[in-house]
């Protein structure tokens, strides 16, 4: 067995243990779960990079530290080791259904139809389609849209007018950029979903929603507006081709709407937390879709799909270590720090923040995006708030108004931080260094959707 077929054997079985756990409650398999996990991670040696090996150096120390400062570090360590493999199975759970959509003719067709609108619509559609499809595709929605964009914006196409080329390319990739970062909020199988209903199990996804959708539609909004008086507004070529019609997205948004039916069925019927639903919803929608595909080859698919699951997982999942390290070390952190901050000792800080009342998840929120300038991964900050804020039971601060404030951060970081694996492909495809993309491309869009963003939560009707 080659070591890229045991990794994901081992992964699997992370996988499958912890849904077993999650779904019945097993204790045992939630064991088994975490020492599959372990023998996984010490397989990963040089396959990491630094900000992965610097969140498990970090997790190394504050473990002797909970072994020395907790009363009862065994099941600390062990609910938080839960915690790691929980992040882990959810991103093995989401990346199936890269699968199916990386060969689908659909995505592809729906990919032409977004980059060949005309400049009026073409912000709106693409920044919309961008956000459909990172539901699904995560952050390989950014490699295949920009590739996309960068073989179509060529300088034939701008009728060799540089300028008009290069306006196009800055105004698609912040329209894909954005629209990929809303992904999170509108999608109740993201991953900032994930990580702020499982640190928060009074809280359900339908508390969340107004908020979250809300901000979302303001930072759709503002983006829109500020392209369109960023411009520029060159006068179209008279030769124009009339432009494509939009029923591929139509049809993937009924795909993307059967997927998420079929998490919140599978939520009602079994009973379960929205993210572990997804956990289980995510997987079956990647089958069922490879099946349909395949449905040609007999039996309905199913065989030939099973069969290119199993196939195509070394593919799929080897280029993942990174990001279930980095998601799970920080969902690992954030109990540990939970469990080891005394938050009678905060009562100094209680007392200041008490008088901010719900402008405390405006400042959650600037400090989401303030850390993540400086290297701080925004799911590092977000899961350490998230558990420590409610226990200090500001007054006027909600459980669902903290948590979407964090997750209204992360989005905002993904849009502006230059240190983010977004902002690095779009550097890497555009040539253009991150700092500019952040900073210069999107400067007067955060600076107009940031006080729109602060009202929202501060006057918001919910």
């Amino acid at each position: 067995m080659s070591k890229a077929r045991l990794r994901v054997s081992l992964l699997l079985l992370v996988t499958l243990a912890t849904l077993f756990h999650l779904v019945v409650g097993s204790l045992f398999w939630q064991a088994v779960g975490i020492v599959a996990l372990v023998l996984y991670l010490s397989s990963l040696a040089g396959q990491l990079t630094r900000m992965a090996k610097g969140l498990l150096l970090v997790a190394g120390v504050l473990t002797l530290l909970a072994l020395w400062r907790s009363p009862n570090p065994a099941q600390l360590l062990f609910d938080a080791s839960g915690r790691f493999a929980f992040f882990a199975t959810f991103v093995v759970a989401l990346s199936m259904l890269r699968l199916p959509a990386y060969r689908s003719r659909l995505v592809r067709r729906c990919g032409q139809s977004m980059l060949l609108q005309p400049p009026s619509r073409r912000y709106p559609i693409l920044s919309s389609g961008s956000a459909l499809f990172g539901i699904i595709l995560n952050i390989g929605v950014l490699n295949l849209f920009a590739g996309m964009i960068e073989k179509s914006n060529t300088l034939d196409a701008a009728q060799g007018r540089a300028w008009v080329r290069e306006a196009r390319q800055r105004r698609m990739m912040l329209a894909l950029l954005r629209g990929f970062s809303l992904a999170p909020l509108i999608s109740p199988m993201g991953i900032g979903v994930a990580v702020v209903l499982s640190s928060l199990p009074q809280v359900t996804w339908l508390e969340l929603a107004p908020y979250i959708l809300g901000a979302a539609a303001l930072i759709f909004l503002a983006g829109w507006a500020v392209d369109f008086v960023t411009g520029p507004h060159p006068p179209a070529s008279k030769a124009q081709l009339a432009p494509p019609s939009l029923r591929p997205l139509g049809q993937f948004s009924v795909l993307l709407m059967g997927i998420v039916a079929l998490v919140f069925s599978l939520a009602w019927l079994l009973e379960l937390r929205l993210p572990i639903a997804a956990l289980l919803g995510a997987p079956t929608a990647a089958l069922i879709w490879l099946a349909w595909q395949r449905r040609r080859l007999g039996y309905g698919g199913l065989p030939a799909a099973v069969s290119a699951v199993n196939r195509q997982l070394p593919w799929l999942l080897s280029p993942s270590a990174n990001e279930i390290v980095v998601l799970g070390a920080a969902g690992y952190l954030g109990h540990l720090c939970v469990g080891l901050v005394d938050t009678q000792q905060l009562a100094p800080l209680l007392t200041v923040l008490n008088q901010w009342g719900a402008f405390n998840a405006v400042l959650a929120m600037l400090m989401v995006v303030g850390l993540a300038q400086v290297g701080v991964n925004p799911i590092v900050t977000v899961t350490l708030l998230v558990g420590l804020l409610p226990q200090l039971a500001i007054e006027g601060l909600t459980p669902p108004l903290i948590g979407s404030s964090l997750m209204v951060g992360w989005a905002l970081a993904l849009m502006s931080s230059p240190m983010t694996a977004s902002m690095l492909i779009l550097s890497r495809f555009t040539g253009v260094p991150a700092t500019r993309i952040g900073y210069r491309w999107n400067g007067r869009f955060l600076v107009t959707s940031i006080p729109l963003l602060a009202a929202w939560f501060l006057w918001s009707p919910f």
